[in-house]
């Protein structure tokens, strides 16, 4: 039997790591067993370029020659967030009042993770928005390329416009969220 003719099962678990310059990273299934492999074109398939570890997926995943591999992404939640890694720039903010921002299109200016930051430019305005990067942990991204496509939740903060919430564009188009 082929791989292609292999029954996919469905597994629910979490992302030990993702490495969106290697192109690939691993999940650990809930009910235990070997490690998924997670290819990089499997999750852009999804929508994503990067996955954070420790998120929380749903993924379909078939038994190859070379191991047990992700074939789709079903579904990423981010890791619960804490208030260790709550920005200081949101603190005096509602929780609600962060949500009800509403989504944006946007456009990658560049993103250093060494640096921990970067900046997103929303269509039709011309004011660059600052993307932290424990605010893309939090929406379960770890990384973001030059011109990739976005929908970002922004506010006004302290130092200028800043992105509460990331979110691949095709992920938030597939949920109808903008």
């Amino acid at each position: 039997m082929s791989d292609n003719e292999k029954q996919a099962t469905r597994v629910v678990g979490e992302v030990k790591w993702f490495d969106p310059v290697k192109g690939f990273g691993f999940v650990v299934s809930d009910e235990g067993g070997p490690d998924i492999l997670l290819h990089a074109n499997v999750l852009r398939n999804f929508g994503q370029s990067s996955v954070v570890d420790s998120a929380r997926i749903e993924i379909d995943v078939q038994e190859t020659d070379r191991g047990v591999q992700a074939i789709e992404v079903l579904r990423i939640d981010p890791p619960i967030a804490t208030a260790a890694n709550t920005l200081a720039d949101f603190a005096d903010l509602a929780e609600e009042d962060i949500r009800s921002a509403p989504l944006e299109p946007a456009r990658v200016k560049w993103f250093d993770k060494g640096k921990g930051f970067g900046f997103a430019n929303v269509f039709g305005r011309p004011e660059d928005v600052f993307v932290h990067i424990e605010v893309l942990r939090r929406s379960g991204l770890a990384d973001l390329q030059p011109g990739e496509a976005l929908a970002l939740r922004v506010i006004d903060g302290k130092r200028g416009r800043m992105a509460t919430e990331v979110c691949a564009w095709e992920n938030a188009l597939g949920k109808g969220l903008i």
